[in-house]
């Protein structure tokens, strides 16, 4: 079976949790027919096509008192996929894949989110999940036949595309967690193969989170350790113009996989973040601490 298969058969529920008036299980047999399999794209894209199956199995056992629920920032359940369908919306204008919904009149986050967000506030909640599903399936189909290292642009930030669309697999990862979590379902985690590509992208971002906190690290470097199926070791020059990091990191950090993208991706307290730390605790404090400094709503 391949593995995009099997994550849309396995994606749904993992020893669910009795919910109280929200997914109640009697649902789940309907929700499981109408799960659809992750879209055919490019294979560096593939951990996002499978996010978003993911996600998509989730919406599909919802009821009408869970879209109305706030999920996040405020959002809904319906705000919400409102919000991913804008971003991915975004990307596929930049990289030329259709782009679906409201007229496409602004190219920042913010602005994008509030006009699909008021289009699709006049719709069935059904008809926004099949919307979001539309605009993310448009935008894997459009990357079937791109190279990874074509440049996109997203809130001004250039970078090759297979970046950004790791990025959108990490904001769907978190926001699919963010749903079930308010349901109180558990769900897989990703497959190991589609964890791997995204944590090496929080490991490269470190450099610009630093930065982008005020801290120039310039010179410097710290070593991650990434345990738990997808991690990997990597050892990330700290100064965004550093060539090659020195011959010894100034810090290690040993910490859980998932956990470490997920603070990348805007949960939990860099304060208490659990993770080994050797050598400059300091330094490595404070990569932990500048984390989050690219995560959004």
């Amino acid at each position: 079976m391949e593995p995009l298969e099997r994550l849309y058969l396995d994606a749904l529920l993992e020893d669910p949790v009795e919910p109280t008036g929200t997914l109640r299980p009697q649902l789940l047999a309907g929700a499981r027919a109408r799960r659809r399999p992750a879209a055919p794209t490019a294979p560096w894209a593939q951990p996002y096509a499978g996010r978003v199956a993911a996600m998509d199995a989730l919406l599909a056992s919802a009821v009408d008192d869970d879209w109305s629920r706030v999920i996040v920032e405020g959002w809904t359940l319906q705000e919400l996929v409102a919000h991913l369908a804008a971003k991915d919306g975004l990307l596929a204008a930049s990289v030329g894949a259709p782009v679906l919904g409201p007229e496409l009149t602004a190219t920042d986050s913010a602005t994008r989110t509030a006009h699909v967000q008021a289009y699709e506030s006049a719709r069935d909640p059904e008809q926004t999940r099949r919307d979001w599903r539309a605009q993310a399936d448009a935008l894997c189909r459009h990357l079937a036949d791109l190279p990874a290292t074509v440049p996109a642009t997203l809130d001004g930030l250039e970078a090759p595309a297979a970046d950004h669309v790791l990025a959108r697999m990490l904001e769907t990862w978190v926001h699919t967690d963010d749903a079930a979590r308010t349901a109180r379902i558990r769900l897989p985690h990703p497959l190991p193969g589609h964890i791997h590509p995204v944590a090496d992208l929080c490991a490269r971002l470190l450099p610009w989170t630093m930065l982008l906190s005020g801290l120039d690290a310039a010179g410097r470097s710290v070593r991650v350790t990434l345990t738990g199926p997808g991690g990997g070791d990597w050892h990330v020059a700290l100064g965004v113009e550093d060539a090659a990091p020195p011959a010894a990191p100034d810090a290690s950090i040993t910490a859980d996989v998932v956990a470490f993208c997920f603070l990348l991706g805007g949960r939990g307290d860099p304060a208490s973040f659990p993770a080994e730390l050797t050598g400059d605790h300091a330094l490595a404090r404070d990569v932990l601490a500048t984390a989050p400094a690219l995560s959004g709503p």
